[in-house]
């Protein structure tokens, strides 16, 4: 007999929905799947088999074709273990009910005939609303994550027995529901916030003026300054995050199997800091099967590079098309695959090999030796940089102060003002959300000093040798320190300030 059951399997950040055709018939006792299937797929056959009698049924004893369609897409994974078991009950007569055509189902099998997690839940749940399926059967350890896509039932299935007695209406389950608003509320917390940090007021302010902007930052200090703390707090900083932010950062987090267990939503900006001995592909994604990298775990968040220099030049060099489009393309024989990568680059390095600046005493590092430290990060990367500083050591006083500093709570209520004022500006480009997307036609127009502030840029472009690149910059992030004023014009306190914040551009000089 011919039965069939729909699945989904991820491609990309999307899935798309998969007919899973099982036919039961006479001859020697074999079971062959079709439809490009993995090793993992093909695998399924021995788990689906014990599954199956460890679950209190007999397995087909004829010849058994499985075919997945469609059969030009390859398919890998585990997922199809649920789906292809409940198939072969329908094909044997021990699923009868018109529930099965309904519904499209996700599981992998362990040989007890217990279900268990796979990844991409959420993108499979989607692909199946909008195919008009009106029921998703996931593991119980999906079942939150499923449950925040409105117009379709998540029912949550623990092993076999019970995803059978429900097709057959002998077992009573009850759709999982999320709380979308209370799940909002109970997740965008965020436990690191910037009153912890002590002084370091001007890298504070770099901080606020960059996430205000939208703009990448490096900060340059010795080992124990406050580097890592400050780049940490920095998700707390940015605007609350969308249902759509939130749902898609999600999917590409579910793909890559981060998610924590039975969490529904990730609702709190992402901070993802990579080791410095990553790959290419593991920075930007990769593998036989393209998954999701370090910068696409980032996205709508922050990408945290410590140690900025020892990272190899060719990872960092591939950095420089994610930062200028926000997606990543992985090309493979078969296909390429596009993964969105929006973030903020918040980068950290020492000032010389040995850690200290070059006037600290303890410094034994030679001019060349900095020069050649500095030059490990290339000049197209760095043009990518809108703001670089230095990080002091704080002193004693300080660090021994009782009093908290100010809450993120309180900068990012300045942050979304100035963003506001950015996103009203830009309300007829649709491809600039903030300061720091500004292409040099924009800058032009948007960024308009007064007459003081030109000259004063004009002296500092003169004698400080500024590049064309430096000099856009310098606009772009003057006009965020405007915004975050209120002021409409750019002044010459935002010119001099905005200058600050090119330390790189000032030492190589």
């Amino acid at each position: 007999m011919l039965a069939k059951v729909f699945s989904g399997a991820v491609y990309g950040v999307d899935a798309y929905t998969v007919e899973i055709e099982v036919n039961s018939g006479h001859g020697e006792p074999k079971t062959l799947i079709v439809g490009l299937p993995d090793a993992a797929v093909k695998e399924s056959e021995h788990r689906v088999n014990t599954a199956l009698l460890n679950s209190g049924f007999k397995p087909p004893k004829g010849r058994v074709t499985i075919n997945l369609a469609p059969a030009s897409i390859k398919k890998e994974g585990p997922s199809f273990d649920l789906p292809i078991a409940l198939g072969m009950l329908a094909a044997e007569e021990d699923i009868k009910h018109d529930l099965l055509a309904r519904a499209c189902i996700v599981g992998e099998l362990a040989l007890s005939g217990s279900v268990r997690p796979v990844c991409g839940v959420l993108p499979i749940t989607l692909a199946a609303r909008n195919a008009g399926r009106k029921a998703i059967l996931v593991p119980a350890g999906n079942a939150e994550e499923a449950a925040v896509v409105d117009g379709i039932k998540v029912f949550a299935i623990k092993n076999l027995r019970d995803a059978a007695d429900f097709l057959n209406l002998d077992l009573k389950l009850k759709p999982h529901e999320v709380d979308l608003v209370e799940t909002f509320r109970q997740h965008n917390r965020y436990l690191a916030d910037f009153e912890d940090v002590k002084g370091q007021e001007y890298a504070k302010r770099a901080v606020e003026v960059a996430v205000a902007g939208g703009h990448n930052i490096l900060m340059i200090g010795s080992p124990g300054t406050g580097k890592t703390m400050l780049a940490k707090r920095v998700p707390s900083l940015l605007p609350p995050m969308s249902l759509e932010e939130a749902l898609e950062t999600t999917k590409i987090h579910s793909i890559a199997g981060k998610l924590d267990a039975n969490e529904s939503l990730v609702a709190t900006r992402p901070f993802h800091a990579p080791h410095h001995t990553v790959s290419d592909a593991g920075l930007l994604g990769g593998g036989t099967h393209p998954m999701p990298g370090s910068v696409s775990l980032a996205h709508n968040g922050v990408l945290f590079l410590d140690e900025l220099p020892e990272f190899n030049r060719n990872v960092l060099e591939v950095l420089r098309q994610p930062l200028e489009d926000g997606e990543v393309t992985i090309a493979r024989a078969a296909a390429s695959v596009t993964f969105p990568c929006r973030f903020m680059l918040v980068a950290a390095m020492n000032p010389t090999p040995d850690g200290y600046f070059p006037d600290d005493p303890r410094s034994t590092s030679t001019p060349r030796q900095i020069q050649t430290y500095q030059n490990k990060i290339s000049g197209p990367l760095l043009d990518r940089i809108d703001i670089h500083i230095e990080v002091p050591s704080v002193d004693y006083q300080k660090l021994t102060d009782l009093e908290k500093g100010e809450p993120s709570a309180a900068i990012r209520e300045r942050i979304i003002a100035a963003r506001t004022i950015q996103q009203t500006r830009y309300k007829e480009n649709d491809h600039i959300h903030c300061n720091a997307d500004m292409q040099p036609k924009q800058a032009r127009e948007y960024c308009c000093p007064d007459e003081d502030a030109k000259q004063l840029l004009k002296t500092a472009v003169s004698e400080m040798n500024f590049s064309a690149r430096a000099y856009d910059r310098i606009l772009k992030v003057a006009r965020t320190i405007a915004d975050l004023e209120g002021k409409k014009t750019i002044g010459t306190s935002h010119i001099a300030e905005a200058i600050q914040y090119r330390t790189l551009d000032r030492t190589r000089t």
